[in-house]
């Protein structure tokens, strides 16, 4: 069941020139990798012994849905904006190196989204259990390797807006944690203002936790 949402009147929206126009771009997604400062926030995950990339997820999650354009999405043709979003990630099973995408509904607390989300992620079988909804913010993580850039595959669909988050391996700088992170937005909706806002809310975020 899909998270409420209302429709946008584009005869009202301020936004409704910018939106038509990247939503007719041949490419309307783009994608931008920055760095964050993780080492506080380590800190506390590793004391806590909670699971860092769902931990990683619920903070994430709570800076977007707390900036409106994040939770824009294209609905039967029409412009919408959803109440809230939740989550879709990754998680690798180690036997066969291969991923299933487990959906996990956002909770009100860190503590307790990264129970639910453990408990679902252990107990789906299937990789992939149907197509995502609108109301997800994707994650696929690549502790790997500290990347400077990513790109992701295209799906054709020029009306897929869901925001979809990356992050690298985290590394030593000057005695700081790094973490190289990504995030895919569609223009129509997100411009570089608001991923600005969105690295400060998550920075100060990650400072303060």
């Amino acid at each position: 069941m899909e998270n409420r949402y209302k429709v946008v009147d584009e005869a009202q929206w301020k936004r409704a020139l910018h939106c038509q126009i990247f939503r007719n771009s041949i490419e309307p997604s783009y994608c931008v990798t920055f760095e964050l400062e993780i080492t506080n926030f380590l800190k506390k995950i590793r004391a806590a012994n909670l699971s860092f990339t769902l931990s990683l997820i619920y903070i994430v999650t709570k800076c977007a849905n707390d900036i409106e354009e994040f939770r824009y999405r294209f609905l039967n043709g029409q412009i919408v904006l959803f109440d809230k979003i939740d989550t879709a990630f990754t998680y690798l099973d180690k036997d066969t190196e291969l991923f299933k995408v487990v959906n996990v509904e956002m909770q009100d607390t860190l503590e307790y989204y990264v129970s639910v989300a453990t408990e679902k992620a252990a107990n789906q079988k299937d990789y992939f259990t149907g197509p995502l909804g609108n109301d997800v913010f994707q994650f696929s993580p690549m502790p790997w390797v500290s990347y400077t850039h990513i790109s992701h595959t295209n799906s054709g669909k020029k009306d897929n807006a869901t925001p979809l988050f990356d992050w690298g391996k985290y590394f030593d700088r000057d005695g700081k944690k790094v973490l190289p992170f990504s995030v895919q937005v569609h223009h129509s909706f997100v411009d570089g203002i608001h991923i600005g806002k969105l690295v400060n809310s998550l920075q100060t975020s990650l400072n303060r936790f």
